[in-house]
């Protein structure tokens, strides 16, 4: 007789068990109030009664999910290298089909389906290359000095790899900016990495102060060894644009203080206000003379997902390295080399944002009348958000200078910040606004915030007859909120 012994296997990988980083991990902007909404969405499809017929997703930037159209010029070059028979349909303009071609012979079998090399397709970080050497007034740009990525939030986080290390108090402090966007935050919680928060200054339009950074170092240096800089110019959550003198000042602390520089600047495009304008670190670095563009270490990242593209699903950007170690370049090549190379289809894309029709080929009047007239709509939807906003008693917005979303701050009464015990009061709020209105907005703890205050992040991409309801809809809520918790 055999004895047949029941066996009870306990799972190997269990939240005891698994990596306590990705336990550290939060992303604000995917969080429980959007995984709340895509749950009401869910309810109203099965006929379950709202106080709302459709759910407004606020919380992210995400320009054609909420209506904003794709240029045609990129989809007609894009359509053409995916499928390329269409180079025989006349309905094509003949420069589609010039620049497809180019494409498709730098392409690996002529086919977007094959691997591009792990840096990028050659001429496509030659044309980016280019596109920066026009941007900053001729200043020189190096293509080897270029690298493709599966968008920037992808060259953020390779770099931060690169970047960290030690143990104890000489583990790497990584400066980032609150209020913050969360990308920062959690790359750094993956990363077992220092986080060393600096806060922009809400008085003064969420201005960047050297006063403060010099505060959060000092302070940082009794526990960790700081030694990155994130700068994210135009601003996101908080919509500022920094001012030239803004710009040296920080490549004058980076200097000093022997920090590496990380320069988000993926909504370059989207600046608004008037005597506002966009200022390349790169650009500035240089101009202020050789003492500071050979000594300080800088890469900056840009982005297809933004600016007046919005193209966020196909995942393309790049990042521009500047006076980085020889060695530390040979491995860097090597670091992204092991996920082989970026989207091809998203290289193609930013290869056409770069490398736009010219004034004398056949797609340039409806690329620029494109181009002009998204920008032109979200400078009007910033505008009226930041008036209607005011308007309400208890929200103060600054100022929209650029990118796609406002900060605004709330004043929550005392009986709503202690109505729910272990919530942050502003998810309390967007929570309720959410169940109530069908909008949802990511409160402002997801992004950090001074202690004492509350805020919330909204993006303006909502058509414009869509945005002023939202707006609305917030006025209405707020005024009964405060009164019920008053």
């Amino acid at each position: 007789m055999y004895c047949i012994l029941s066996l009870t296997i306990s799972p190997l990988l269990t939240l005891g068990t698994m990596n306590p980083s990705v336990k550290r991990v939060e992303y604000a902007v995917r969080g429980p109030i959007v995984q709340r909404a895509v749950q009401l969405e869910q309810e109203l499809k099965q006929g379950i009664q709202k106080p709302f017929t459709e759910v407004i997703k606020a919380n992210i930037g995400d320009c054609h999910a909420m209506g904003q159209q794709p240029i045609t010029f990129f989809r007609q070059v894009l359509a053409l290298c995916c499928y390329p028979d269409l180079l025989e349909d006349n309905r094509f303009p003949e420069d589609t089909k010039t620049r497809a071609r180019r494409i498709l012979q730098a392409c690996g079998g002529g086919s977007l389906g094959s691997y591009s090399a792990s840096q990028g397709i050659e001429i496509v970080r030659q044309d980016v290359a280019r596109y920066i050497e026009k941007r900053d007034g001729g200043i020189p740009c190096n293509p080897d000095n270029i690298y493709l990525t599966t968008g920037a939030s992808d060259g953020i986080t390779t770099m931060l790899k690169l970047l960290v290390s030690g143990e104890g108090s000489s583990r790497t402090g990584v400066m980032i900016s609150i209020p913050q966007y969360p990308l920062y935050s959690a790359a750094l919680a993956e990363l077992s990495a220092v986080q060393i928060s600096y806060y922009l200054d809400e008085e003064n339009c969420w201005s960047l102060a050297v006063g403060e950074l010099q505060h959060a170092l000092e302070a940082a240096r009794q526990y960790c060894r700081p030694r990155v800089l994130c700068i994210i110019n135009p601003g996101n959550p908080t919509g500022q644009v920094q001012s030239r003198q803004c710009i040296e000042d920080v490549i004058k602390f980076a200097a000093e203080q022997n920090l590496f520089l990380m320069a988000d600047e993926v909504y370059q495009d989207n600046v608004y206000a008037d005597g506002c304008r966009f200022h390349s670190f790169k650009k500035v670095l240089f101009e202020m003379g050789s003492k500071y563009s050979d000594q300080v270490e800088l890469v900056s990242f840009h982005s297809t997902s933004k600016c007046y593209m919005g193209e966020c699903g196909f995942r393309a950007g790049y990042m521009e390295v500047v006076n980085m170690d020889p060695e530390v370049k040979v491995q860097l090549t090597k670091l992204v080399s092991v996920r082989l190379c970026p989207p091809v289809p998203g290289q193609v894309l930013l290869d056409l944002v770069v490398n736009p029709p010219l004034p004398e080929e056949p797609s340039y009047r409806t690329f620029f009348e494109e181009r002009s007239a998204t920008l032109a709509m979200l400078a009007e939807k910033a505008r009226m958000t930041q008036q209607i906003l005011n308007e309400v008693p208890g929200i103060t917005c600054n100022p929209v200078q650029g990118a796609m979303y406002t900060f605004p701050r709330i004043q929550l009464p005392p009986k709503a910040i202690a109505q729910e015990k272990g919530q942050a009061p502003d998810m309390f709020y967007c929570m309720k606004l959410l169940e109530e209105t069908g909008i949802c907005l990511v409160p402002g703890s997801g992004f950090g915030q001074r202690d004492g205050t509350y805020h919330f992040r909204m993006t303006i991409l909502p058509p414009t007859d869509k945005l002023k309801i939202v707006l609305a809809k917030i006025k209405e809520f707020h005024q009964s909120f405060t009164e019920q918790y008053s």
